[in-house]
């Protein structure tokens, strides 16, 4: 299977060849992350057992197509570099992790070096936007594996968690990335798959407590890094805030629900993917989430609108745009 992934990032690094004649300010977006900015690498990888590959998925595409997307129609990637082809194999439970991920961008990188030389690939590096959105996983599964845990038990597994993402970035650093964009943790407590579980039907809060110590955490890491790396240029997103911000505002935003999934089955159709035999809601522009963890691509939108124009009190220093510029 490892082949084949090669075979694939072999074709990718070629794209972001072409892309470079496209828009030389951004000549490539790179993105990292899990299933919330899957564009159907999914597809590939034969094992996994999260697959997107069959309708209702993709329901709202192009000619209603079904491409391992997680959402109803375009995702987080999509938006956030709707111009370029983007790509980075995901991470969702025991697929492939971060650190694989930044292992197959060091090969396409040498690839890029083969076909454009040290000096030209480090100019479309440096001039390149890095996405990175992930650690969701993480939590979910260290909750589900471990139950009610302490809080010294929470902030010692952060911190963890911590070290090996500031380890990550700065890898990336080293193999030619000076703009980064981090997306950190929405309250993933709220998510449908989450209240399903609560007997009260609220949040998992301490799901959000954890969300809200990584961002924390990220923050100090970026901060860090940016005084430690010489010309790094970075943007943290607050997927926190502006999820909140969501459920406050909704109607003026245009969602009326919330808590349940779009498409799924059970208590707050969160009890199950979405699949073909599913309960689907038909008003998807309304709703918050598409399945039991995804948000819908009306989510989306907004969300990667307010990580390129928002203020700080979504994203710090700098948002998006002023990244990408």
């Amino acid at each position: 299977m490892e082949g084949k992934i090669a075979q694939l990032l072999t074709f990718i690094s070629a794209i972001v060849l072409v892309l470079g004649a496209v828009d030389a300010s951004v000549p490539a977006v790179f993105i990292f992350g899990d299933s919330t900015a899957d564009v159907g690498n999914n597809n590939f990888l034969p094992a996994s057992q999260a697959k997107a590959d069959f309708l209702p998925n993709g329901i709202d595409f192009v000619r209603s197509r079904a491409t391992g997307r997680f959402s109803n129609g375009l995702n987080s990637a999509d938006f956030l570099a709707p111009s370029k082809h983007h790509s980075f194999l995901w991470h969702q439970g025991q697929v492939i992790s971060m650190a694989k991920q930044v292992q197959y961008f060091e090969t396409v990188r040498s690839n890029l070096i083969a076909h454009m030389g040290m000096t030209a690939t480090e100019k479309l590096l440096e001039n390149s936007v890095f996405f990175v959105s992930t650690g969701s996983n993480d939590i979910l599964d260290y909750f589900a594996a471990n139950g009610p845990v302490s809080r010294a038990q929470m902030i010692a597994f952060l911190s963890n968690v911590s070290v090996t993402y500031k380890g990550h970035l700065r890898q990336l650093y080293n193999l030619g990335a000076r703009k980064i964009g981090v997306i950190s943790i929405p309250p993933i407590g709220c998510c449908p798959s989450q209240r399903s579980l609560n007997g009260t039907s609220g949040c998992l809060e301490e799901l959000n407590e954890s969300a809200r110590a990584f961002y924390m955490a990220t923050e100090a890491i970026m901060k860090d890094l940016s005084c430690e790396l010489k010309g790094l240029k970075y943007s943290l997103g607050n997927a926190y805030e502006m999820v909140t911000n969501f459920f406050r505002n909704a109607p003026q935003l245009g969602f009326t629900e919330l808590e349940s999934a779009c498409c799924g089955a059970g208590k707050f159709n969160g009890e199950s993917p979405c699949l073909p035999s599913s309960s689907l809601c038909s008003n998807r522009n309304k709703y918050l989430f598409w399945d039991l963890f995804h948000p819908t691509q009306a989510a989306s939108k907004l969300a990667a609108l307010t990580l390129f124009q928002g203020s700080e009190e979504f994203v710090t220093p700098i948002n998006f745009g002023q990244l990408a510029s």
